[in-house]
């Protein structure tokens, strides 16, 4: 399975973003899917995920409200769109597929990851 993840840059704080993961390879309907964030000099953050059917969906408490995850199972993509951006926002963005269906928090049930995106949000 391969993850191409998109749609990152640079904005202004109270900005937004909209990311973006086309999957290929493999069978993106049953895949539980998640959004990870790496900021420099810190560990890999959860962010967002969603279950296979979309009927699930999870965020921390750092992005409810902000963040919002679905996907197109026809069109084999993830999206995650974040609103009210702020400068500790800033980090590089990766989406993970986990072949359990389910949204799940921890990193160490995904599979597979995409190559990451950068988003930058200025003060």
């Amino acid at each position: 399975v391969q993850l191409q993840a998109s749609g990152g840059g640079l904005v202004q704080a109270g900005g937004s973003l909209r990311l973006s993961c086309a999957a290929s390879g493999g069978t993106f309907s049953t895949y539980g899917m998640g959004w990870f964030r790496q900021a420099p000099g810190k560990e890999r953050e959860f962010v967002a995920t969603i279950s296979w059917s979309g009927g699930s969906t999870a965020t921390p408490n750092s992005a409810k409200g902000r963040f919002t995850i679905s996907r197109d199972n026809a069109k084999n993509t993830v999206y995650l769109q974040m609103n009210s951006l702020k400068p500790e926002d800033t980090a590089v963005y990766y989406c993970a597929a986990s072949r359990s269906g389910y949204g799940v928090s921890s990193s160490s049930l995904y599979d597979y990851w995409g190559q990451g995106t950068q988003v930058t949000v200025s003060s």
